[in-house]
């Protein structure tokens, strides 16, 4: 079952990014901006913290494209936010832009596998990655016909990437879809992206070409067919025509006589449609990049083998990653050197790494880089970009090597938390250091996928005992998520009620920042399941202005919309929030009593790598 379903002999044929960004209006507008500010690096970024600037960048590289358009994403949803956006991709490729989707397969089911249409419009090409096997039309009937083929499902192709030109890309948490974006009336992702600009931006399209070629990546044609898809809108219309009967029916019945009649789902999305139609793009001209030193770091496509074949990729599916040398590069301070030790001769792993006792910074006349091995590597140029050879295992394992040389400060956001025994080796050595850890993550109410919540609730416990600093965000969307990083504030601009005024803050943002210096953004959680099944993407940027920038909004947001959790000899307390009025908690604070239960019933039995 599920492989058994698949086409074989599928033609892909290999195509590559944008080879001369310079020959495009916005290459060519990238490095005038370089050059204007005199910049001594090439790769420029901007934070995206907000739904607003995060659509509002996308509808601009859209515009702005001339030659290519590159997005892969993990989900894509059919709705008035994802409506705008595609309809203009789909104008961009009938003016002659190449538009390539690469998409994971989990969840183009039902209304969400009509984004599939896209593949028909001439000009796009657009791919699913590791497609599942089962009819499209019910998520719930699907799931029924992979039951035989469950470890594949579990790997999934978790990247984001939005590119234009191979000039200017967006990475970081997002899917697209109004969740995600501060559109959705019952619920917003509190999220967070970056802008990037330059030769970096040239990485990130390496690794969207080595996922591309890949031969998981299966055009939408040999999948589906165009009247197949058109037969699927024509169902789930006449469904939801009946759906909306039923509610108006319902709505005039209840209403007392000389009463305007209530809102209707029909208002709702109409509503929401011209909320997004409204929106502007963001003019390009007035952003202010600040550039710095950034390396990227990709799993390989192979993380997910292919059907019948080893996890061993082929030279050209390898995605440049930061190397363990250029990753300490981008920590250590100019002039010095960092030496990581490993217990055994041979070339250890990241999780190896970063398991053994990592030495602090020495003064070195010669800023040389040891890789455990008595071998040295040069340093990142302090002008320069990372290039990549020897390469971590993956997006997670960069992640602890990056704890490992932190020396002051490790502050993390991870929406889904659940540490391995490497992580919690990590974070052990961290504190023995003397490092502060602090981590930020979803509280059981705020949590979309509470049984997540099972796995971490399990190590806190363990976490406190170390000295780690844990807080869990509040699912009432406040004034603080509204201005704080990845805000949830609504499409209306700062202070408008927009779709999100009373909707569930949920928190999606993925970041690290090491001793204020260096943030990580990506698409990865600090957890099982981003470690070693899904496929994931970074940035590295070695950046003390962004670095202050995303502390400033982050510690407002742990003071003021977040529970601390800690350790009393009662029990865990959590921590109201600074002026909320609210009272401490010694449950899950705001959480239902069902859902508690549920966290209590089921929590033991979920294995950590499956949550």
């Amino acid at each position: 079952m599920g492989c058994a379903g698949l086409p074989k002999d599928v033609e892909r044929p290999v195509s590559t990014a944008l080879q001369n960004p310079s020959d495009t209006t916005l290459g060519q507008w990238v490095e005038a901006r370089r050059m204007a500010q005199k910049a001594r690096h090439p790769s420029g970024f901007v934070l995206l913290s907000g739904p607003q600037a995060a659509y509002s960048s996308r509808l601009a590289l859209v515009d702005a494209a001339q030659k290519t358009l590159d997005l892969q994403y993990y989900a894509i949803h059919a709705d008035a936010s994802s409506e705008r956006l595609l309809l203009s991709v789909a104008a961009a490729a009938r003016r002659g832009v190449r538009v390539r989707l690469l998409l994971d397969d989990f969840h183009s089911t039902g209304r969400d596998a009509l984004v599939m249409r896209l593949a028909f419009v001439p000009n796009v090409e657009m791919r699913m990655f590791n497609p599942l096997t089962g009819a499209r039309g019910s998520p719930v009937g699907r799931m029924f016909s992979l039951l035989g083929d469950f470890s594949r499902v579990q790997q999934r192709m978790h990247n984001k990437l939005f590119i234009a030109d191979n000039a200017l890309g967006v990475t970081g948490g997002r899917n697209l879809g109004d969740a995600y974006f501060g559109n959705s009336e019952s619920g917003n992702f509190v999220d967070l992206d970056v802008l990037a600009a330059g030769s970096v931006v040239q990485e990130l399209s390496h690794s969207f070409d080595s996922y591309w070629n890949n031969e998981r990546a299966y055009p939408v044609q040999s999948l589906i067919t165009r009247e197949e898809l058109d037969r699927l809108r024509e169902s789930i219309r006449a469904a939801e025509a009946t759906q909306q009967e039923r509610v108006e029916s319902a709505s005039t019945s209840a209403t007392a006589p000389g009463a305007p009649p209530a809102p209707t789902g029909r208002n709702t999305t109409d509503t929401r449609r011209a909320r997004i139609w409204n929106q502007e793009p963001m003019d390009l001209k007035q952003v202010q990049f600040v550039w710095a030193p950034a390396a990227v770091l990709a799993d390989r496509p192979a993380k997910i083998p292919p059907d019948g074949t080893s996890a061993t990729p082929l030279p050209d599916q390898n995605p440049p990653r930061a190397t363990p040398a250029t990753i300490a590069a981008l920590v250590r301070p100019r002039g010095t050197a960092i030496t990581t030790t490993s217990a055994s001769a041979d070339a250890p792993t990241a999780s190896q790494t970063v398991a053994q006792p990592v030495a602090p910074p020495a003064l070195s006349a010669n800023p040389a880089l040891s890789n455990g091995n008595g071998n040295t590597a040069p340093s990142l140029p302090p002008d320069g970009e990372t290039t990549a050879e020897a390469q971590t295992d993956t997006v997670v394992d960069g992640l602890l090597q990056l704890m490992g040389q932190a020396r002051r400060d490790l502050l993390i956001i991870s929406p889904y938390f659940v540490p391995g025994p490497d992580m919690e080796r990590a974070f052990a050595a961290a504190r023995a250091r003397g490092v502060r850890v602090r981590v930020l993550t979803n509280s059981l109410a705020s949590n979309d996928a509470p049984i997540a919540h099972a796995g971490y609730a399990r190590h806190r416990p363990t976490l406190l005992a170390m000295g780690v600093e844990l807080y869990e965000m509040r699912s009432e969307l406040t004034g603080v998520l509204r201005g704080a990083f990845g805000s949830t504030g609504s499409m209306g601009g700062a202070g408008g009620s927009g779709a999100g005024g009373s909707s569930r803050a949920m928190l999606h943002s993925k970041l690290m920042i090491v001793d204020g210096r260096l943030l990580v953004i990506g698409s990865m959680n600090l957890d099982l399941r981003s470690q070693r099944q899904n496929t994931e993407v970074a940035l590295l940027i070695r950046s003390g202005e962004l670095s202050r920038r995303a502390t400033a909004q982050i510690d407002t947001a742990l003071q003021d919309a977040a529970w601390q959790v800690q350790q009393t000899d009662q029990g865990l307390v959590w921590r109201a929030p600074k002026d909320s009025g609210l009272a401490d908690a010694t449950t899950e604070p705001d959480a239902s009593l069902p859902l508690r239960l549920m966290l209590q019933l089921l929590g033991p039995l979920a294995p950590d790598h499956l949550l």
